[in-house]
């Protein structure tokens, strides 16, 4: 978390906005959700909009608090109820609403697959569970209600999770693939690994083809300088840069590979819920209102 004192990596890092402000933000069962949905609170907040989560009619829900006093709710399908983890959906369901106002209600995106065989699936159900997409689409509606705030300013340390390590916001990166790390390591087929692989192995848009870009620029950047040392490590960059597309070409069709293998036969698992599930213990007595279900 960042110091007392200023932290000149902390300082280039995107602010934050703050946690909500409530008790349960304190217990290990909110702490545990926070972190299986950090893929979608770290990119909302470093826009400056404050998250958090509740459940709503059969599955927990990321609330976001919007500046004209309406609301985000992303939620995974519920109703029926989805029966993936926390955080981990076929689909996301977006919407905004206000809670003072009825007409206030549009659907800003929609990925859940459709069950109805007769029905026309939106386009971004190819998406599925992606975070990216679901992003890119509230970006663009926020931005053009207006709606998307000033980057806020650094969270004070009293704004940490209480009994979480001790991380800096320049972390914030490494953070979202520990969470894919994570996704990767709780998915229950071949199919849904393969989907999180794209994420890597895209050729345009993955991580192994970003950060070779990044590199790059990287490159770029220190031969700038204009000293002897500047173009000793832009050609260092470059090297990497290669490398890194190198890896990428040279796991060109893992995705399909993993795709094409014999899933195991899960064990039946029952619908998330906290009674049931031990990592996460019971919500305190005064729970969080109900959500309105999306429509």
């Amino acid at each position: 978390m960042p110091a007392d004192e200023p932290n000149p990596t902390a300082a280039r890092a995107t602010p934050l906005a703050p946690l909500p402000d409530h008790q349960d933000v304190k217990t290990p069962w909110w702490q545990e959700l926070w972190r299986r949905h950090a893929h979608v609170t770290t990119p909302l907040r470093e826009r400056g909009l404050v998250c958090d989560i509740e459940f709503g009619v059969s599955a927990y829900i990321v609330r976001v608090t919007l500046p004209d006093d309406s609301c985000l709710i992303i939620s995974p399908p519920q109703e029926p109820p989805s029966e993936r983890r926390p955080g981990d959906p076929e689909g996301w369901i977006a919407t905004r609403e206000d809670p003072d106002d009825a007409t206030v209600f549009e659907v800003v995106y929609d990925s859940v697959p459709s069950a109805d065989p007769g029905t026309t699936p939106r386009p971004e159900a190819r998406h599925g569970g992606s975070a990216g997409p679901l992003m890119e689409a509230i970006d663009h509606r926020l931005a053009q209600l207006g709606l998307l705030p000033a980057p806020a300013q650094p969270a004070p340390p009293a704004q940490c999770i209480p009994g979480a390590p001790e991380r800096d916001t320049a972390s914030v990166y490494g953070d979202a693939l520990r969470e894919l790390t994570d996704r990767l390591n709780a998915v229950d087929s071949p199919a849904d690994a393969a989907a999180l692989l794209q994420q890597i192995l895209d050729p345009t848009n993955g991580l192994l083809a970003q950060l070779g870009e990044f590199f790059e620029a990287a490159g770029e950047k220190a031969r700038e300088a204009e000293e002897d040392d500047g173009f000793d490590l832009s050609y260092d960059l470059a090297d990497a840069a290669a490398e890194v597309r190198q890896l990428g070409e040279g796991l060109h069709g893992a995705e399909d590979r993993m795709r094409a293998l014999t899933p195991l036969t899960p064990a039946p698992r029952a619908p998330f819920s906290p009674a049931r599930a031990p990592s996460l213990p019971p919500a305190s007595p005064t729970a969080p209102p109900t959500s309105r279900r999306p429509r």
